[in-house]
């Protein structure tokens, strides 16, 4: 009977031992939960049409990645006696987002993320009730935005246009392919990424030998001659002066992928097609970045935008600063967001911060191809006096923001 007695003993001893523990974890957190609101400001609009029927059209792009920022927010503040709240607001595709944000901060929310682009952003954040409140911008990628239209009380999760040319002109220097054919589209953001990518030529000595706009109107690509018609005009477009690469600016993604294996002479294709750079991708794997996108996936139903993965980060970048303040004070938060102790985990390699300058959230960008990522900048060599990741778009010596 001895054995069983000690077993007894040892038994009794372990759920002592437990419910101590329990008892300071008890002790240790707040009597009450403190709630932390996020707001979530988007507008509803029309799916994009993917070029292609392999691509799902998404309806939740955002929503989703700011969603899973929540979990993960709850999953530390739990332990804090803290509780995190996302107040969504999605406007109708005629509404007024600027209404919106003033009923959402009436409700006291001065945390907000922004799914929107530039002119509703700079509305939003022009208005006299948010000059207390912090808006993470998660989706304009405007280099506007952090130049002569910057905004004190804006912070930048997605990367600007700027950074994003730079850091394929890095990789292409880093190749030594330095003659590059510049494609422009004809949408806004195509003639805005262009600029930047002219930008980057000047920036990094390279030559661009050809700049031509794109005029070819597409046919019914999946007519019985679809092929054959569009593999003859672009091998009349693509007839130019030799280079090493061909450039294209095309956001809306309209004609950019016909470029690929069709140009006249074998060279291949970067920018918004072929070779991407990008915040994120589904392709990526490195960094733990597989068990965020399984996590994702799980919760959608389909991969990580890079969209979802801005909202992520400025959920993530509230949920971190509350955590490792210990406080729900919307400027206790922002004081240690803009703080140069501010470091978050991104899945992406390096910690990432803002800039003090122009708000920018500083991150590496991922140069991917449909299935595979081929590589990762800041390149090597591309050395910075504070940060190599300050080499991607504006340094403070060529910053325009003035808050």
């Amino acid at each position: 009977m001895k054995p069983f007695k000690t077993i007894r003993a040892a038994c009794v001893a372990a759920a002592a031992g437990t419910a101590i523990a329990a008892a300071i974890i008890t002790a240790a957190m707040p009597a009450q939960a403190v709630e932390v609101t996020i707001g979530y400001l988007g507008r509803q609009e029309p799916p994009r049409e993917p070029l292609s029927f392999v691509e799902p059209i998404l309806e939740d792009e955002g929503i989703q990645g700011a969603q899973l920022g929540l979990k993960d927010n709850a999953t530390t503040g739990r332990l804090l006696g803290q509780e995190f709240k996302l107040d969504e607001v999605i406007v109708p595709e005629d509404g007024d987002p600027a209404a919106a944000a003033r009923e959402m901060l009436g409700r006291g929310v001065r945390l907000i993320v922004s799914d929107l682009p530039a002119q509703a952003l700079l509305a939003i954040a022009d208005l006299p009730e948010a000059g207390g409140a912090l808006i993470l911008n998660a989706r304009a990628r405007d280099d506007s935005l952090r130049r002569d239209q910057c905004r004190a009380n804006v912070l930048h999760t997605i990367p600007s246009r700027a950074m994003l040319a730079d850091a394929l002109g890095q990789y292409l220097v880093f190749k030594r392919w330095t003659r590059w054919f510049l494609v422009e589209g004809p949408g806004e953001g195509d003639k805005k990424l262009a600029e930047a990518i002219r930008r980057t030529a000047k920036r990094y000595n390279t030559r661009i030998v050809v700049d031509k706009p794109w005029t070819f109107e597409t046919g019914n690509r999946r007519t019985d001659s679809g092929a054959v018609n569009e593999r003859d005009a672009i091998q009349g477009f693509t007839q130019v002066d030799d280079y090493d690469i061909l450039i294209v600016a095309d956001e809306g993604d309209q004609f950019g992928e016909y470029l690929v294996h069709r140009t006249a002479r074998p060279r291949p294709v970067a920018g918004t097609q072929g070779l991407v750079p990008t915040a994120w991708s589904r392709v990526t794997e490195n960094w733990g970045a597989t068990q965020l996108q399984r996590r994702f996936e799980r919760q959608a139903g389909r991969s990580m935008t890079e969209r979802d993965h801005t909202a992520w980060l400025a959920v993530r970048t509230i949920g971190e600063a509350a955590t490792r303040t210990n406080s729900a004070d919307p400027k206790t938060i922002e004081g240690f967001i803009r703080s140069p102790d501010f470091a978050l985990g991104g899945f992406k390699g390096q910690p990432l911060s803002f800039r003090p300058w122009d708000g920018q959230m500083r991150q590496p960008i991922l140069l991917v191809n449909p299935r595979m990522l081929v590589s990762v900048s800041p390149q090597e060599g591309f050395l910075h006096q504070v940060t190599e990741l300050d080499s991607l778009g504006d340094d403070r010596p060529e910053t325009q923001c003035r808050f």
